[in-house]
């Protein structure tokens, strides 16, 4: 029900806004700042979106998690997306995606709602996750138990490729 409202309220803003923005300033002007906003919004994309990848690739090459990059890449890849449909409001929305302090704010927000635990040895795990319910547990209790082994792949031979099967 919330994103059928969602759904629904979205345009509705938007078209308010065009016909207040267009009797203000007039219909050309209000063209000229969609297409310009679409025009900064996809710069600064670009930018904060190649900064993201590089400092997603430098957590991965340091064997560090980049959880936290993750989101910031998602939440960039919404900005864009909102940059680029025309509108007032999700040009608002998606400019606010693109500010850093936006960004790790709702990170914090989402982090204390999602809750990942995991419990490793040498020969299983058990992992669980949820998203927090009102009183603090998970919402479904979903347990995840499994066992797993490392498994390396064999050298190849110089001389040809390796075959993965028994060609008989």
């Amino acid at each position: 029900m919330r994103l059928f409202l969602l759904l629904l309220a979205v345009p509705v803003i938007e078209i308010a806004l065009f016909i207040e923005v267009g009797g203000l300033i007039g219909t050309w002007p209000t063209v000229a700042v969609v297409i310009l906003t679409a025009l900064v919004g996809s710069i600064l994309l670009r930018r904060q979106g190649i900064a993201a990848l590089q400092g997603f690739q430098a957590r991965l090459a340091a064997g560090e998690a980049p959880g936290h990059l993750l989101a910031d890449g998602a939440m960039i890849l919404v900005a864009g997306a909102l940059l680029l449909t025309p509108g007032f409001f999700t040009d608002a929305v998606g400019f606010l995606l693109l500010m850093p302090p936006v960004r790790a704010a709702l990170w914090r927000w989402a982090s204390s709602r999602i809750t990942i635990a995991s419990q490793g040895g040498t020969s299983g795990f058990h992992f669980q996750a949820g998203i927090r319910g009102g009183r603090g547990g998970f919402s479904d209790g979903t347990t995840v138990d499994g066992e797993y082994s490392e498994v390396r792949p064999e050298p190849r031979s110089p001389d040809g490729p390796q075959l993965d099967h028994d060609p008989r």
